[in-house]
């Protein structure tokens, strides 16, 4: 039975094709709707967690002053690290694979008639360890070159691409506070960080030579630390803690001076946040399925209506009530499913081209995709039922009156 008003639907609706697809039309844009904000919103997540993991495995960031409270509130002044520090992390935490005190300034860089300004980090090897950060081409500074504050340096994609456009960058030299120094190597290309930054606009150099070239000091702006498993980052975090109290001589019951940052926190907030903006897109746009489903509605009376007559020959010939019933309901469910598969082929098709043009990856998902064909087929049932109960519940002999 079910099957043979399958058939009489379909007859019905490619009898009157346009009209069928223009009521389905606010299932399409409805479906279609949800489906690309959940999939380009799952596509911004995973860029963003993508992105954190790209800084660096298991990354712990050591920073002065306290961390920032409320509306990203004033970090305390506080003492800056020393390279003491960094190797008192080194020696005397379990779990670490790398560590590297970082200095960084913005600069202008200049080689021939070309400059730019960058930041510059004054680092050791371990930070392209730290940061899970290999190089193009070239290398990194030798261990003589970082004891003696060797004047080498290792750039950023941007800053080869702008200083260097028609030639090899290594072995050629900038300029640095009108100090040259040769360029070792180039490193792989980053990319734009999640905050539209630039992260291969940058030059390396070892951290000696920026504390007596640059700084003029021996202070740490920050100190980088790689973990060798992610179950140790918990414990890790807490022994640096511990020592750095130790070390800064922190009583009992005062504040810390500085802060630990675990990228996974970030990555967890940065993603709870566009996943809350997608959600929020989504249930605006699933506001034009119930818009559909009441045009479906708005049709099928009109549809009821037109075959008035036709209903009372049914009955007439035998059919029951639950009959009429059943087939205008089919039909109601056939227009909104139908409306519901264009919307998933529009849906992916739109994913897909806009996913290129904002430059996230393509991340369809399947339970979302099923879930909007359901809820379409289920606003066919909802909206198309009362059609069918007027249907249903014709006079037989007034409607073969009817003209």
């Amino acid at each position: 039975m079910i099957f043979d008003a399958f058939i009489i639907a379909v007859r019905e609706l490619r009898r009157n094709l346009l009209r069928s697809v223009l009521t389905s039309l606010g299932i399409i844009i409805g479906v279609a709707s949800v489906i690309t904000m959940v999939t380009l919103g799952n596509g911004a997540t995973e860029q963003v967690r993508r992105q954190i993991a790209s800084l660096g495995s298991n990354l712990l960031i050591l920073h002065v002053g306290q961390a920032p409270r409320g509306h990203g509130g004033v970090r305390g002044k506080a003492p800056p690290f020393k390279l003491e520090d960094a190797r008192a992390i080194a020696r005397e935490i379990y779990g670490i694979e790398a560590v590297a005190p970082v200095s960084a300034t913005p600069m202008q860089v200049i080689h021939g008639n070309r400059n730019r300004l960058t930041s510059v980090f004054g680092t050791t090897s371990e930070f392209f360890e730290v940061r899970d950060w290999p190089l193009a081409r070239g290398r990194t500074f030798t261990v003589g070159e970082e004891r003696a504050g060797k004047a080498v340096c290792i750039i950023g994609q941007t800053v080869a691409k702008d200083l260097f456009p028609y030639e090899d960058p290594i072995g050629n030299t900038i300029r640095l506070k009108k100090q040259a120094y040769r360029v070792v190597g180039v490193l792989g290309e980053k990319g734009m960080s999640s905050f539209g930054t630039d992260r291969d606009d940058l030059v390396v150099i070892p951290i000696k030579t920026f504390f007596r070239r640059i700084s003029g000091n021996t202070d740490v702006g920050r100190i980088e630390v790689s973990v060798m498993d992610e179950s140790l980052m918990e414990q890790v975090k807490i022994d640096m803690e511990s020592l750095m109290r130790q070390r800064r001589r922190i009583r009992p019951g005062e504040l810390d001076d500085f802060h630990v940052r675990d990228l996974r926190e970030i990555a967890a907030i940065l993603s709870g946040t566009t996943r809350s903006m997608t959600s929020l897109l989504a249930a605006i746009a699933a506001v034009s399925l119930l818009v559909g489903g009441i045009g479906i509605m708005n049709i099928m009376l009109v549809a009821v209506t037109e075959r008035t007559k036709e209903i009372g020959i049914r009955m007439a010939v035998g059919a029951l009530p639950g009959d009429v019933l059943l087939q205008f309901l089919v039909e109601s469910v056939v227009l909104s499913s139908l409306g519901g598969i264009l919307g998933i082929i529009l849906a992916i098709g739109c994913s897909i081209w806009l996913s290129k043009i904002l430059l996230v990856p393509f991340a369809l998902d399947p339970f979302i995709v099923c879930i909007s064909f359901l809820f379409s087929a289920a606003i066919g049932i909802a909206f198309g039922y009362f059609p069918a109960r007027r249907a249903a519940h014709l006079n037989p002999i007034d409607a073969l009156r009817h003209e």
